[in-house]
């Protein structure tokens, strides 16, 4: 890289980790399915998919087949720019947030005089509102493509994911404040820094008292997401397949794909922002061991283990938990997640306050 000048050399350095991150990302998202369909049919005592490639294992390539071959169906009355631009705005919004998860502990690598962390792709002081407002834009995917689509269901089931998506982003925003408050930065690696001492007894959760904050967003994570019990917006049974009724081939898939890849951000940020992130839950109990490489490969295990836990929740629930009425939902939001929310900030700036002293 000697002829290179310092700044292609971070811009190829940053396009290689934006494209192994994106790789990685769309292979979890695609397995994400298999696991959920693979978890479901447990839940419901069946085998779920078993026959393409062992175990079912080679069944996302099936699918992702048989996605890009489908015939593209345009409906005659729908807003053709905009039919077609909604997907692409869910699933680019969906995966730039992944950009600031640092998913690893700092590792710097020097290459022609320009240093980079190679398991963060921007570490920004204010990654934690990047992601959050990454992800209200999402919803304009949604919200066009209903709109569009010149159907009333789909326009409906859109209808209903902007106000879902306006009540429970409040309470999202709120629920962690607390978190912020207790780190004193808006960085995701400050954040995680601050409970990495003492392991499980340092995560926000458990030490920070956050228990309340985490539930708050479990709840309102699943709503964001779109998620059952709070899957509104796509109810088969009220409204086909809400927003994306029209869709089909790989504009469907985009939309698939995206509701996934915010599933596994949504896991990524709770790990981050309140189960210590890559940090070990046994803090320094243990002297390090095996040298540097398994010191550079233990915290990203750790993360990958909290992650998938969340994952599991999110399928477990989706498998046992009923679909609220839309009123019902509505209530949640702004009746009891949100008042409790601020409760946690006034407790929380309350105890902080008193430890100050």
């Amino acid at each position: 890289m000697s002829h290179l000048t310092e700044f292609q050399t971070f811009l190829l350095l940053s396009i290689l980790k934006v494209v192994v991150v994106v790789v990685i990302t769309l292979t979890a998202v695609a397995y994400t399915v298999l696991l959920e369909r693979k978890v479901l049919g447990r839940i419901q005592n069946r085998w779920g998919p078993s026959r393409v490639g062992p175990f079912g294992l080679l069944q996302p390539l099936a699918d992702g087949i048989k996605l890009f071959l489908k015939e593209e169906l345009l409906p005659l009355a729908a807003e053709k720019p905009l039919f077609i631009i909604a997907p692409i705005i869910a699933l680019t919004c969906s995966l730039i947030s992944i950009a600031v998860v640092p998913f690893g502990q700092v590792q710097h690598v020097t290459a022609n005089g320009v240093t980079v962390d190679i398991f963060n792709i921007a570490d920004l002081d204010i990654g934690l509102l990047v992601i959050l407002g990454i992800t209200s834009i999402g919803v304009y995917g949604i919200a066009l493509s209903g709109w569009s689509s010149n159907n009333k269901f789909a326009l409906l089931g859109s209808l209903r994911a902007t106000s879902q998506m306006i009540s429970y982003e409040l309470a999202l925003g709120l629920s962690l404040v607390g978190v912020v408050l207790r780190a004193q930065s808006l960085s995701l690696r400050a954040i995680v820094n601050s409970q990495s001492a003492h392991g499980l007894l340092s995560w926000n959760v458990f030490g920070g008292l956050q228990f309340v904050a985490f539930f708050i967003y479990l709840m309102a994570a699943y709503a964001e997401t779109n998620r059952a019990p709070f899957d509104l917006p796509e109810a088969e049974s009220e409204l086909i397949a809400g927003y994306h009724t029209e869709y089909s081939s790989m504009k469907f898939a985009m939309f698939f794909m995206a509701e996934y890849a915010n599933m596994i951000t949504v896991a990524c940020v709770a790990t981050l922002l309140f189960f210590g992130g890559p940090s070990s839950p046994f803090g320094n109990l243990f002297p390090a061991i095996g040298g540097p490489i398994i010191a550079a490969i233990l915290p990203i295990f750790w993360f990958v283990v909290k992650v998938f836990a969340f994952l599991l929740l999110y399928i477990w629930v989706r498998g046992t938990l009923p679909r609220f009425r839309y009123d019902q939902l509505m209530s949640f939001g702004w009746k009891f997640l949100l008042p409790l929310a601020m409760a946690n900030i006034v407790f929380t700036s309350l105890v902080l306050a008193l430890h100050a002293k």
